[in-house]
């Protein structure tokens, strides 16, 4: 991979300015988060701007906010989104998510948040931000949420598994109930490491299952591929 960029079947990411690069779980959650039916979607952290584009190839007709508060990442959204064959639908909006409004609710909400709680910060104060939950927590994200959020809508995230509690007790604590969750294994018989998770505002049975990356045997598994096909070139 390109330090500068990374590229998928239908578009590309650069990404040499933004704190956090195009990794697995951006990929992992853009591919898995429910996005059929919506009409207004939202990213928020949104970084390069892979999930918001990943969510316009996923639904041809819904238009896609995405949120970031780094000026330089936001910019590098924006011209990401631009070069994509979805560019009328995709807009990038640099901002805080404490202050951000829209113009209208929205169906769905999708977030790969800062996940570092208590780790040692980095010296890097952009990449600090776009990796450690100081300016997007759990809490912010679940309270802003419930306020942008159409009747029915919902939001999804990936969460490392040490800080699924800290998720949980803020999705809780505003009226989110679990509707879906994909368990995340590099292998099988590794622990678990990320947790695919899907809140609503109503009462509904959750639907549980879970994903290994990788084959026992090496290579990546069939229900990878089946999940990414659409997305990476070697799949």
């Amino acid at each position: 991979m390109s330090n500068q960029f990374f590229k998928f079947k239908q578009f590309t990411i650069f990404h040499d300015r933004c704190g956090m690069k195009v990794g697995t779980d951006g990929v992992l959650l853009g591919a898995w988060a429910r996005v059929d039916g919506a009409r207004r979607l939202l990213d928020v952290g949104a970084g390069s701007g892979l999930i918001a584009i990943q969510m316009a190839q996923r639904n041809p007709v819904a238009e896609v906010e995405a949120v970031e508060i780094d000026a330089q990442a936001a910019a590098q959204a924006e011209e990401n989104a631009a070069r994509s064959p979805w560019a009328g639908r995709i807009r990038v909006v640099c901002a805080d998510f404490r202050t951000f409004e829209a113009g209208a609710p929205f169906d769905a909400i999708v977030s790969n948040p800062p996940y570092f709680v208590d780790a040692l910060r980095s010296p890097d104060a952009r990449r600090r931000l776009a990796r450690h939950a100081e300016g997007l927590g759990y809490d912010l994200l679940f309270r802003r949420s419930r306020r942008l959020l159409a009747p029915g809508g919902h939001v999804s995230l990936i969460v490392p598994a040490e800080v699924e509690k800290l998720a949980a007790d803020a999705a809780w604590e505003h009226g989110f109930r679990l509707w879906r969750r994909t368990d995340v294994y590099t292998k099988p018989g590794k622990p678990l490491r990320r947790i695919l998770l899907e809140w609503g505002a109503d009462f509904l049975p959750c639907r549980a299952d879970s994903l290994c990356i990788e084959r026992a045997e090496g290579g990546y598994s069939e229900a990878y591929r089946a999940l990414t096909r659409d997305f990476y070139l070697n799949f």
